[in-house]
């Protein structure tokens, strides 16, 4: 299984967990936070670095 693949199973197993264990809206932020927090440090990057990154992934996939 990729690394990816990993992440996306733990993320949405922390989305469950915290929305079964955790009041409403403080359950709303883990969930807003474990799947946003990628996407935000995916838009810090440099161009140059998410270039390299999506032709890395590329290569990946063909694996």
């Amino acid at each position: 299984m990729s690394p990816l693949g990993k992440y996306y199973i733990g993320a949405a197993a922390v989305s469950v967990l915290s929305l079964w264990l955790l009041p409403s809206l403080i359950a709303w932020l883990v969930v807003i936070g474990v799947l946003g927090g990628p996407v935000v440090a995916y838009f810090m990057l440099d161009e140059s670095q998410r270039a390299r990154l999506r032709r890395i992934r590329g290569r990946q996939i063909g694996r």
